[in-house]
């Protein structure tokens, strides 16, 4: 019925087979109204550089890229993707964190130089407070969020007390944050 239409069709996603380098196309498919797209097709710059500059044209509202090096991710950028992925660089990049130290859980790159951690605390710091740590001045990252019991806490207070077991979300520069991953081992 078209009540069920009606009521459903937030919730629909829809697949369309089409050449996105064709501006009609879409323009067709309304993608000026679109938060987001993502354009996936890495194997080929020309093609990923038309699409992208399609829906920049098409006032896309964010535009998601991926590349395959770093050549690719500034052509995309020029072009006016928003963000440009290179999704087996980011994987390696965590590969390498995870093994170097076998306390970084999670490793998110947010530059070249920058990234968010996620690495368990060392076993001393239990019953510790944040300020009597000093990690910022100690170890150049700060901590952004702690977890406990399964329970994130993103803005842990300079008095907060560490528990054992709990895992710590840290943000700095690369190199300081593999140190820092080393002394939960």
């Amino acid at each position: 019925s078209s009540e069920l239409v009606q009521r459903a069709e937030p919730h629909v996603t829809c697949a369309v087979v089409g050449d996105a380098r064709d501006e009609d196309v879409l323009r067709s498919l309304g993608v000026g109204n679109y938060d987001c797209a993502i354009v996936g097709i890495g194997s080929d710059l020309a093609t990923s550089v038309i699409v992208t500059l399609n829906l920049k044209e098409l006032k896309v509202g964010k535009i998601i890229s991926k590349a395959t090096d770093e050549v690719q991710k500034r052509a995309l950028e020029k072009v006016g993707a928003d963000r440009v992925l290179i999704p087996e660089r980011e994987m390696g990049v965590k590969l390498a964190q995870s093994l170097s130290s076998s306390s970084v859980l999670d490793f998110i790159e947010l530059s070249k130089d920058y990234g968010i951690a996620e690495t368990t605390m060392p076993e001393t710091w239990a019953g510790q407070t944040l300020r009597g740590l000093n990690v910022r001045a100690k170890y150049g990252v700060n901590i952004i969020a702690i977890k406990e019991s399964g329970k994130f806490n993103v803005s842990p207070g300079p008095d907060d007390v560490l528990k054992e077991g709990t895992i710590l979300v840290v943000l700095g520069q690369t190199d300081q944050l593999s140190k820092f991953g080393k002394l939960g081992k």
